[in-house]
């Protein structure tokens, strides 16, 4: 075999591989533009209700993580407070704390009932649901709380962020209820922004392509 041969093989070989990476990139955009078209899609049209009444049973407040120390985070301490404020208006009598140990070994639940007290609500104004490791299951077993006390209607607190997701995932429960975005307690940054509707809209894109028919839960 010449030399010429010999360097040709390597040349042919670098060229096929990057042919290959060139079509897997493209393929993963691709996927990622579908997703996020998928997801867009499926927050524009989600419902913030299926009611219009202004007093409810509940006011459920959807889990998010605490810090390492056991404190709220900023998304979790302002859906607690807008609860709180909710409460105080009379929307409700109630919260309906919901989350699990999901991103270290504090209840979410727990901290947030801590955070209520905190800020004025009676400790038997809180139910803590401490089971919950998603949105899904914040919603399912929220609600399987209201069916034990006969209770039909909820608020439901959330980030704006996630309200559509929330949403669509109410929609499948049996109770009237309406999204209420718990607005940010300080100024959120361009990029924190872009970010968290990435995540969310790839989030809404997996529920509705994968977890809503995988991941259901009966209240």
């Amino acid at each position: 075999m010449t030399a010429r041969h010999t360097r040709r093989k390597p040349a042919a070989r670098r060229r096929r591989s990057f042919r290959w990476q060139l079509w897997l990139t493209l393929c993963a955009a691709a996927g990622f533009l579908f997703l996020l078209a998928v997801g867009s899609i499926a927050r524009r049209l989600a419902a913030t209700g299926n009611t219009g009444q202004t007093r409810f049973d509940a006011i459920i407040v959807l889990g998010s993580p605490a810090d390492s120390d056991g404190n709220p985070r900023p998304a979790q301490l302002a859906r607690v407070t807008e609860a709180v404020h909710e409460y105080e208006r009379g929307v409700a009598p109630r919260l309906i704390l919901t989350g699990a140990a999901v991103a270290n070994r504090f209840v979410e639940a727990e901290v947030m009932a801590r955070t209520a007290e905190a800020q004025g609500i009676p400790a038997s104004s809180l139910l803590i649901e401490r089971n919950a490791h998603d949105t899904i299951h914040n919603a399912c077993y929220a609600v399987r709380i209201m069916k034990q006390h006969g209770w039909q209607s909820a608020e439901v607190i959330d980030t704006p962020s996630q309200s559509p997701r929330a949403g669509l995932i109410f929609s499948k429960t049996p109770i009237a209820w309406r999204i209420h975005a718990a607005p940010p307690l300080g100024p959120v940054s361009g990029a924190t922004h872009a970010w968290n509707w990435t995540l969310e809209t790839l989030k809404t894109a997996r529920y509705e392509l994968w977890a809503r028919h995988t991941e259901s839960c009966t209240p």
